[in-house]
């Protein structure tokens, strides 16, 4: 059974004001997280992966991986826009205790759609993981079509897509045309219930980093065919989700561990740290939570 379904928390990386990775942070963000979700994913856009180094990846992954006492499945982000680099990166990565691989399509190039299927047929051929895609054309300027998803779904080593297109039609298309061995996470938090109506096996989600519980039962109750209750859930948390991307991510979520304790508001430039208009508006909204 493919360990990769339910709530994924797509973990931030807690700076420190001086800008350095700040462990104790982590360690206060993994327990809290870890009682509630399914699986972690390392290195992810909420990650700020764009911006931490090679060394610092390393040490990042080796301390969840040290600090996992639930034993969860571990997702290593890995993703550049040139294949050749790519497979380089792959080569020199320390991915000891990775489960899977998440890869998001190339950005910048805007490649056509064989050229999509060559880069993550590539990457699968090399990877001694699994691999999940992950389609955001709001970030890489490219949309992978459900034709092209369908067509990856067939290698052996690819298991499945995180889809952030908004586009629940190309969902649709994936999900009723797939093979039994593929699956499709939802990649937008506020699409996930319809999305496992739809046939979809979880999340890889950003506000479970700070409210686990509340989004897991909401996902575990949808998983359970469950709707009515976890669209309840889902209202529970509809007002602060768009809150979380006003300013960019993972600003937004930040904003939200700091207000709980759990970590600073510090991100890499040229992300910026939330207004005051910002704190206040979603220290309001998590009143109700």
């Amino acid at each position: 059974m493919n360990p990769i379904q339910g709530v994924g928390v797509a973990l931030v990386t807690p700076f420190r004001p001086d800008g350095a990775v700040d462990y104790p942070a982590l360690e206060r963000l993994l327990a809290h997280t870890s009682p509630h979700v399914d699986f972690w994913v390392v290195h992810g856009t909420t990650g700020e992966a764009a911006t931490t180094t090679r060394p610092e990846k390393n040490e990042i992954f080796d301390f969840v991986r040290k600090n996992n006492p639930r034993r969860l499945p571990l997702v290593y982000g890995l993703a550049w826009n040139d294949t050749r680099q790519l497979l380089e990166l792959l080569e020199k990565t320390d991915y000891q205790g990775a489960d899977a691989f998440l890869s998001a399509a190339p950005a910048y190039n805007k490649p056509s759609q064989e050229g999509l299927y060559r880069h993550f047929k590539a990457l699968a051929d090399a990877a001694p993981a699994p691999i999940l895609l992950y389609n955001v054309p709001s970030r890489t300027a490219c949309n992978m079509t459900a034709e092209t998803t369908l067509r990856l779904a067939q290698h052996p080593n690819i298991i499945g897509i995180k889809e952030a297109s908004g586009d629940l039609g190309q969902c649709l298309d994936i999900l009723r045309h797939k093979p039994a061995h593929f699956q499709l996470l939802s990649g937008d938090d506020a699409l996930t219930v319809p999305l496992i109506s739809m046939g979809a096996t979880g999340v890889i989600g950003v506000l479970p980093n700070a409210y686990p519980q509340i989004f897991s039962q909401m996902t575990h109750l949808a998983l359970a065919g469950k709707y009515k209750e976890a669209a309840q859930k889902l209202y529970q948390i509809a007002d602060i989700l768009p809150l979380l991307f006003t300013e960019g991510n993972p600003t937004g979520i930040k904003a939200v561990l700091k207000l709980l304790n759990i970590c600073e508001t510090t991100v890499r430039l040229p992300l910026v740290e939330p207004t005051d208009k910002l704190l206040k508006q979603l220290e309001e909204k998590m009143k109700s939570l």
